[in-house]
């Protein structure tokens, strides 16, 4: 098995990232597994990892391809179909190229399932949020394995990553 990303943002706050936000860029500001900054990619290749799976191709613009190399290692095949200019603004290849680079991508990625390892976050997990406002923590107050630790920040740990991240977000 094998998880192909096509179509993802870079995390909250990256200058070139088009349309960057970390889960929810009206409500989080940050993401951090144990010591990793991670936005969408983070999340989907732990989520992967947890499962055994790796994350071997990852499309987007030029950011996210950067973020996703950072964290996953140069075995990763990426694939960047714009350049983001600023949040809302980018220069993108043209479609029929961009397919055909996403669809080349895929192809190779394919080759060899063992160019990337499953993201797996160190054990014990430490899952940490900082949120935009006060207000937004008033959500994660009272859960089970899950603590306030400051006026924007929540951490969770856990033994594993998945028990760590169903204490803030329970996949039901």
């Amino acid at each position: 098995d094998a998880c192909l990303l096509v179509g993802m943002h870079a995390r909250n706050g990256t200058a070139d990232g088009v349309l960057c936000h970390t889960i929810s860029s009206a409500q989080y500001h940050n993401l951090w597994f144990n010591d990793d900054l991670v936005g969408e990619t983070g999340v989907n290749a732990a989520l992967n990892g947890h499962h055994g799976v790796p994350v071997v191709l990852v499309t987007g613009d030029q950011a996210v391809c950067r973020e996703a190399t950072d964290l996953l290692g140069d075995g990763l095949m990426s694939v960047a179909v714009k350049k983001g200019l600023s949040r809302l603004s980018a220069r993108q290849i043209p479609p029929v190229r961009a397919r055909q680079m996403i669809e080349d991508g895929a192809k190779n990625a394919l080759k060899d399932l063992n160019g990337v390892r499953p993201y797996v976050p160190d054990r014990p997990t430490t899952i940490r949020i900082e949120v935009n406002t006060v207000d937004r923590l008033s959500d994660f107050k009272g859960r089970a394995g899950v603590e306030i630790t400051g006026p924007l920040t929540a951490e969770s740990k856990a033994e594993d990553w998945m028990t760590a991240w169903n204490q803030f977000w329970p996949f039901t």
